[in-house]
């Protein structure tokens, strides 16, 4: 196997007679590569529609056509080879992108749909974002993670009474948050 490194874009190959035996000039793959890439991609292009994706089929098929160059080269048309394998490379995508499809929208069939918060949950949690940061910290780890006085002052690193304090107002603050609410909110 010969492989040249020349610029010969768009450059048909030289000529080569399969019959005339071992005396005939060798078609390198690099010629051919250069004949060839932008026919079969353009061609590739128009079946698929996406240029990105006809020039990854095409530089696929030429990978593949290297490694068994020695043997392609002796056929009366290569490039009919390189084609059928770049179309074959293309329906196979499609078929992979089909079953890949179909199988997200049976997923997404089985998903069962979540409600979206009620309007209490909306008062609730607009109010807590009017906190403080301490205050609202101090009312979620107590009523939300249900952690006791002594653990969030264990965990925030201050006194039992701060914690204590920081309760005491963002409580102050959420009812008369809550209270504006004409639904009345918070009410039993």
């Amino acid at each position: 196997m010969t492989v040249t490194m020349g610029a010969r874009a768009n450059e048909p190959p030289p000529t080569v007679d399969a019959r005339a035996g071992e005396g005939a000039a060798a078609i390198t793959f690099d010629d051919f590569y250069h004949a060839h890439f932008r026919s079969v991609t353009a061609q590739l292009c128009a079946y698929t529609g996406d240029l990105g994706q006809a020039q990854d089929l095409a530089q696929e098929a030429f990978c593949r056509a290297l490694a068994r160059w020695d043997r392609l080269a002796r056929y009366d048309d290569p490039v009919a080879w390189i084609r059928r394998v770049a179309w074959n490379l293309a329906r196979s995508r499609w078929r992979r992108l089909r079953t890949a499809r179909g199988h997200l929208l049976r997923q997404r069939r089985v998903e069962t749909q979540v409600p979206g918060p009620t309007p209490d949950r909306v008062d609730i949690d607009r109010a807590l974002a009017a906190l403080p940061e301490k205050h609202r910290r101090a009312v979620v780890l107590h009523y939300l993670a249900d952690m006791s006085v002594a653990q969030i002052a264990v965990q925030e690193g201050v006194a039992e009474g701060t914690v204590k304090s920081w309760l005491h107002r963002g409580r102050a603050v959420l009812a008369t948050l809550l209270d504006e609410n004409p639904e009345g909110v918070g009410h039993a």
